[in-house]
Order: C-alpha cells, then sequence, then structure tokens
C-alpha cells in the first residue's frame, strides 16, 4: 500500500523583492513568468485563462464557464475571461501542463476537484496538487445515476438485481479514473457483495462523451453529475433513477441511493487553484477576485440552476482541505482495490 501522497502547500515567501523607501515591500513579485507581472493591487491586468482539464460538456468545463461568466456579467473583471479545455490522464495531462507552462503567472487559473485527487493517485502523475496554490473550493454536487429512457429498469432496485446476479454484464458509464463516479460504483457493489474487480467500469473524459452512450445504448447505466445529466433527463431521453445525497434534493424527482436500501452516498466538490511561484500578495489578490465573484448574483443563480451546493473554502483552509482528501481518497481507493 502506498503511502498517501503528501500534498501539504508549501508556504512561500516573497522571492527577492527590494524593499521601497516608504519600508513597504513590493507588490509585483519580482522574477514572475509567463506574462504575470504587473502589481496585485491592479490584478487582473489582462484576460485570465482558466482551464478545464477534460473535454466540453463534462463538470469541470461547465464549472470553468460558470466562473467566467460569473466574473465579466457580474462585473468583478473587466479584463475578459478565456476558457480552454485540456483532455486526457484524467485530468493530470491538463495539471501537468498547468504547472509546467504557468509558473508565477497569476492570470492562469485551473479548475479541479475531488476527481483529479483520485485520478493523480490511480495514474501515478509525476505532478500533485502540492505542485500549485490553492485558491478557492467553490461547489459541491451529488452524482445521479441514470439510465436510458427505454431502459428496463425502472428503479436502482431492479438495477441493482441484476448488478448482483451478473455483475460483469452491467456495463457502467461514468467520469475518470479513479474519481467520484468510480468510487460510488465500487461503494455500490462493496454494499451488495460484489467485488470491485468484477466490475465493468468505462471510463469517459467528460459528459461529452458520457452522454451519447449513455444514450446509444453503449452503456446499461451511468454515474456521474446531476447537472450534466439534467438537459437529458428533462426532455426524458435519460431516466433518473437516484441521487447520492444523503437527503433526498428540492426539486428533484429522484429517491437518494440510501432510500434504496443501500448505505452509499458521495458528493463531489470542485474549485479553483493558481500555478506555483506566484507571490503572496497575488494569491491574495486572485482570492479576493473569487471572494467577490461568489457574492455577485450571477454566481448564485449558477449554484441554483445547476443544483450546486455553496462550498466556498479559501486559501490556506482550502490547501489544508485538499491535504485532507488526498489522504482520504488514497485511503478509499485502497480499500475498494482501485489502487495496491
Amino acid at each position: 500500500m502506498r503511502s498517501p501522497r503528501n500534498v501539504s502547500r508549501t508556504r512561500r515567501t516573497a522571492r527577492g523583492c527590494a524593499l521601497l523607501a516608504a519600508g513597504l515591500l513590493a507588490l509585483t513579485g519580482c522574477g514572475d513568468s509567463g506574462g504575470g507581472g504587473g502589481e496585485a493591487a491592479d490584478y487582473p491586468s489582462e484576460a485570465l485563462q482558466i482551464m478545464a482539464p477534460a473535454d466540453p460538456g463534462g463538470g469541470y468545463d461547465q464549472t470553468a464557464r460558470s466562473i467566467g461568466r460569473a466574473l465579466t456579467e457580474g462585473g468583478v473583471i473587466d479584463t475578459g475571461a478565456e476558457v480552454y479545455n485540456v483532455s486526457g490522464g484524467s485530468g493530470t495531462i491538463g495539471l501537468t501542463q498547468f504547472v509546467g507552462e504557468n509558473a508565477g503567472d497569476p492570470h492562469q487559473l485551473m479548475v479541479i476537484g475531488k476527481i483529479l485527487v483520485g485520478a493523480i493517485e490511480q495514474t501515478d502523475a509525476q505532478v500533485s496538487l502540492a505542485d500549485t496554490t490553492p485558491i478557492a473550493r467553490l461547489t459541491a454536487e451529488y452524482d445521479a445515476i441514470v439510465v436510458p429512457a427505454d431502459s428496463e429498469y425502472e428503479t436502482l432496485e431492479q438495477l441493482m438485481e441484476a448488478f448482483r446476479a451478473d455483475p460483469g454484464g452491467v456495463a457502467w458509464g461514468g467520469g475518470s479514473v479513479g474519481g467520484v463516479d468510480q468510487i460510488l460504483v465500487a461503494q455500490l457493489a462493496e454494499a451488495a457483495g460484489i467485488e470491485p474487480s468484477e466490475i465493468n467500469y468505462i471510463p469517459y473524459s467528460g459528459g461529452g462523451e458520457l452522454t451519447p452512450a449513455i444514450l446509444s445504448g453503449d452503456v446499461t447505466a451511468a454515474a456521474s453529475g446531476l447537472a450534466e445529466f439534467q438537459d437529458q433527463i428533462d426532455a426524458g431521453e435519460m431516466r433518473l433513477l437516484a441521487v447520492s445525497s444523503e437527503e433526498p434534493i428540492e426539486g428533484i424527482d429522484a429517491p437518494t441511493i440510501m432510500d434504496a436500501g443501500y448505505d452509499v452516498s458521495i458528493a463531489n466538490w470542485r474549485g479553483i487553484v493558481a500555478p506555483p511561484e506566484i507571490s503572496d500578495e497575488q494569491r491574495d489578490a486572485v482570492v479576493g477576485m473569487v471572494e467577490e465573484m461568489h457574492g455577485t448574483e450571477e454566481w448564485q443563480q449558477t449554484l441554483e440552476s445547476n443544483n450546486w451546493d455553496d462550498y466556498l473554502l479559501t486559501g490556506e483552509e482550502f490547501a489544508d482541505y485538499i491535504e485532507e482528501e488526498d489522504a482520504a481518497i488514497t485511503q478509499t481507493l485502497t480499500d475498494l482495490g482501485i489502487v495496491g
């Protein structure tokens, strides 16, 4: 069993900045690279670049674009925000690129989440979230278990009966390996007395790939964020069997997994990080921008429309939370046999 990766955030100090005559530290973060110059008080001084480390259409992509809209339409910034996607490696390819190419540039941001923490462990990535500057945890979202609208399974109980009878005969679709969706399916299997090694789990990079796989019948059932499936559920193209919350979700006509008799619940969180080697003043400026965005009507409407829970945690507290998540997820993946 591997020891949990140490993701303690290095307490960085300002790098070689000269004292001003008044005795104040310069806020420029001298030595910044990648176009990250400019005083923190003037942040942002150029357009923000927000990476979603997955294909378009999934939860990372939705979150990144929602952040960009709330920042601009909410009047928090006037420089603009551009979202781009880097897929592959369950998010670790994007993380590697983000860390390697953007050190010192506070105008570069990346959406992360619980899924990425697990993916780092499973893919044995050469970088980790310890190599970033944690900014804010923003949302929590519950998974939905869905089947095509014409599926023979009308309830979660019926699906689980088939799963117990022939574990490999039920093809589960979901997000990246080692992520929340795979953990949820593994916990369902464990609750039903099924060995995790018997699960037929097919990972997809994002909702843009997973949705057509469900609609075409390439998978029997799928688990992923409720917001990713909501349009298809509303259109009658998918049948919602259950949600992974502990309590029923207001406005959602579906039982919880616990209501169906399985002691399983799980929530995915998402947040945002900056590159390594930005100054403390620049980090505080980015945190302040995100906190201002959090208070906008545009962001609050985003939370409501996507059924996302408000889960704000910033700065050092968020860094500590990532460390705790890393240890807990590593243990869960080990217990379920997903990592050795």
